[in-house]
C-alpha cells in the first residue's frame, strides 16, 4: 500500500516537472520542439506509462496513472508512451528502445495513430501485428491503450516488469527525492533548477564517499602486486634472462605504474575499472615471466582467481556453492582448487562493510566496477548471479551510478535490462496494423523500415 501511494505520489509530480522545466527550456513562445528521446526513456525507467507535457489532451493524469497501475499491477513489461502528433518518426521505436534498455513491449500514440514493437523474447512478430491490428478501430486515446494493454496481458507475455518500477528504494524515489520534487512545483521554474543542482551535488557526494571506500581495497591491490614485483627478484641483466623475459617485466612494471596514476586520478567508482584491468595484466604477465625462468610451459590466459584476484590467475573452474546461493563454476587459483577438493573453504576476500568484514561481493555496489576490471563483462554475470552485488548490477539504477559494460545480467527475461545491447531483427511489430503513414519505423509492418 505505502508503495502504491508513494508512486502515485510520483506520477502526480512527473507532469507538472516536466512541464516546468518545458516552459524554461522553449526556444519560442507557442513553438514546440521535439521530445528528447531519452527523457522518454528516462521516464518510462520509472514508470511504464509516459505522456509528454505536449500530448497532455490526448490521454489524461488520472488515466495515464491508472494505466500504470494495471501494467505494474499485471508485472509485465509493457511500455507505452503518448506523444505530440509532429514527432519525428524516423527510427523512434529503435531508438527508445536502445535509450531505455528495458527488453519489453513498446506501445507508441502519436497524435490520433498507434503502432507498436517487441522483443522476440516478450512477444513474436504475429502476436505484435495482432496486438496493433485489433485496436485499430478503437475510440478515444483512452479506450486504445486500455484495450492494447488488455489484450497484451491476457496474450501471455513474456518476461516479467523490470524492478525499477514502482520501487522505493535505492533503485527508484527516495523519501527526500519526493520532497525536494515537491519544491519544485512551490518554487516554479527557479525551483526546478535548484532541484537539479542539488541532486546533482548530492550523487557526487554518494559517489565520493563511494569511491573513499573502494579506494581502500585498491590501495591494497596496489601494494600487493608491488610486493609481487619485489619477491619475484627479477634483474635484466641477470644469467639466462632474455628478451622475452625482459618484455614480460617490463610489461607488469608499466602496469604497476599505470595502475597507480589511473587510481590517483579515479574520481568516481566506476573509474577503478582500468586500474583492476591493469592490475589483471601486470600479474599475467609476472605468470609468464616466472613460467620462462622456471622452464615450464607458457601459461594460458585466464581471468584472476574469483574469491581474491591478488591470488593471480586462475588455473580451472572449480563448482562452488555459495551460502544460500546456486552452485556455479568460477575460476580459482591452485591453492583454493585444493582447498575445494578437500572439503575446505576458499581464501575469499573480504572487506569492511558497515556490518563487519564480508566477502566483496557482498560488499556493496562500488565493487561492480573493481570485479568488472578484473573479469571483464562476458563471465561476471554467471560468477556473481545470486549474490547482492550481482543483483544490485542487475538494475536500471545502477548503471547510471557506477557505469556499465559488465555483461546481460538480465537480457534472458522481458523486463529485463538489456541496454543497447538487443537483436533488431528481434524487435519488430506487425506485417498489417498500425500505419502511422509517416515513414521511417512506424507503419509499413516488419521491422523497423528504416535506417538499417
Amino acid at each position: 500500500m505505502r508503495a502504491a501511494m508513494m508512486r502515485t505520489f510520483v506520477r502526480l509530480l512527473i507532469v507538472p516537472v516536466t512541464a516546468a522545466l518545458a516552459v524554461l527550456s522553449a526556444g519560442a513562445p507557442g513553438a514546440h520542439a521535439a521530445t528528447d528521446i531519452s527523457e522518454v526513456a528516462q521516464a518510462l525507467r520509472e514508470s511504464p506509462v509516459y505522456v509528454d507535457p505536449a500530448a497532455s489532451d490526448v490521454l489524461s493524469e488520472a488515466d495515464a496513472e491508472a494505466l500504470a497501475d494495471k501494467i505494474e499491477d499485471a508485472d509485465k513489461p509493457v511500455l507505452i508512451a503518448v506523444l505530440p502528433a509532429d514527432q519525428p518518426t524516423d527510427n523512434l521505436f529503435r531508438n527508445l528502445r536502445t535509450e531505455t534498455g528495458i527488453t519489453g513491449l513498446y506501445g507508441v500514440r502519436l497524435g490520433d495513430r498507434f503502432d507498436a514493437r517487441a522483443d522476440s523474447s516478450v512477444l513474436s512478430r504475429q502476436g505484435v501485428s495482432n496486438l496493433v491490428a485489433a485496436v485499430q478501430d478503437s475510440g478515444d486515446a483512452k479506450a486504445q491503450l486500455n484495450d492494447f494493454v488488455d489484450d497484451a496481458l491476457r496474450g501471455g507475455l513474456g518476461g516479467s516488469a523490470p524492478a525499477s518500477w514502482g520501487s522505493t528504494g535505492t533503485d527508484g524515489v527516495s523519501t527526500a527525492a519526493l520532497i525536494t520534487t515537491g519544491a519544485v512545483l512551490a518554487a516554479g521554474g527557479v525551483g526546478a533548477y535548484t532541484l537539479v543542482r542539488r541532486n546533482r551535488r548530492r550523487h557526487e557526494e554518494e559517489q565520493r564517499a563511494a569511491l573513499d571506500k573502494l579506494r581502500v581495497v585498491v590501495d591494497e591491490d596496489i601494494t600487493a602486486f608491488g610486493e609481487e614485483l619485489d619477491r619475484l627478484d627479477f634483474r635484466p641483466a641477470e644469467p639466462g634472462a632474455d628478451d622475452a623475459m625482459r618484455a614480460d617485466f617490463e610489461r607488469a612494471l608499466d602496469a604497476y605504474d599505470r595502475a597507480k596514476a589511473q587510481m590517483e586520478a579515479a574520481r568516481r567508482p566506476e573509474d577503478v575499472r582500468p586500474v583492476t584491468e591493469s592490475l589483471e595484466d601486470g600479474r599475467f604477465a609476472l605468470a609468464r615471466l616466472a613460467a620462462r625462468r622456471e622452464g615450464r610451459p607458457l601459461p594460458e590466459r585466464r581471468p584472476p582467481c574469483f574469491f581474491d584476484p591478488r591470488h593471480g590467475p586462475s588455473v580451472a573452474d572449480a563448482t562452488w556453492t555459495p551460502e544460500a546461493g546456486a552452485t556455479r563454476e568460477v575460476p580459482v587459483c591452485a591453492a583454493d582448487e585444493a582447498r575445494l577438493a578437500d572439503g575446505r573453504d576458499p581464501a575469499i576476500r573480504e572487506v569492511d562493510t558497515d556490518y563487519g568484514r564480508r566477502p566483496y561481493w557482498d560488499a556493496g555496489p562500488a565493487y561492480g566496477p573493481w570485479a568488472g576490471g578484473y573479469f571483464g563483462g562476458g563471465i561476471l554475470p554467471g560468477l556473481l548471479v545470486g549474490t547482492l552485488l550481482g543483483s544490485m548490477m542487475a538494475t536500471p539504477s545502477y548503471a547510471a551510478d557506477y557505469g556499465t559494460g559488465y555483461g546481460d545480467f538480465n537480457g534472458y527475461e522481458g523486463g529485463d535490462v538489456s541496454g543497447a545491447d538487443f537483436n533488431t531483427d528481434d524487435f519488430s511489430g506487425g506485417w498489417g496494423g498500425g500505419d502511422f503513414g509517416g515513414g521511417g519505423d512506424f507503419g509499413g509492418g516488419g521491422d523497423f523500415g528504416g535506417g538499417f
